[in-house]
């Protein structure tokens, strides 16, 4: 069984800034930066027929590329922090796209979401970090922010079940007008 997701890719000069985040705070696991991503929809672990139906329905959305801003470091977990990423600056082109997905994966009979969506690209996950730390690590870094690039498609990727960032697949890639 496929664990699907849809995302948007990370241009190789925006990761490579990224990149630049990474050390300076135990317990963290860095995420390779061919791995970074601004994921719209997890789809999960399907068979092969519902792998085949996102992939047709995804094939249906129809938007315009646009412009995207990675902006601020930042932490998931509040009290007990479990990831370290960088937020998405906002953009209604990227929420209608998401929306879109969503949609899309509701029409093929998938439950809904239940997470709301908040744009980002995870930098580490954390294993046992000292709030404190990684609040100095934020301090520093909290104010980051890439230079605008374009988005001209979406993809479908595949991964392994398994902790998290990677290695993931291109299964289709979706080109945007």
């Amino acid at each position: 069984m496929p664990r699907l997701f849809t995302a948007l890719e990370i241009p190789a000069d925006v990761a490579e800034q990224l990149s630049m985040l990474r050390g300076g705070l135990p317990g963290a696991r860095w995420i390779s930066p061919e791995f970074y991503h601004v994921t719209l929809r997890f789809i999960g672990d399907v068979d092969h027929v519902v792998a085949r139906d996102a992939a047709a329905a995804l094939d249906e959305i129809d938007r315009f590329g646009f412009d995207l801003t990675l902006s601020g470091v930042d932490q998931f977990g509040n009290h007990k922090p479990h990831s370290i990423f960088v937020g998405v600056k906002a953009n209604q082109a990227l929420n209608e796209l998401q929306a879109e997905h969503e949609r899309a994966m509701k029409r093929i009979g998938l439950p809904p979401e239940t997470r709301n969506f908040r744009p980002h690209v995870t930098l580490a996950r954390l294993r046992d970090a000292a709030p404190r730390q990684v609040a100095d690590y934020l301090a520093l870094r909290g104010y980051f922010r890439t230079p605008t690039f374009q988005v001209s498609r979406f993809v479908l990727y595949s991964s392994r079940d398994s902790v998290g960032g990677g290695p993931y697949r291109v299964e289709a890639a979706y080109p945007l007008m």
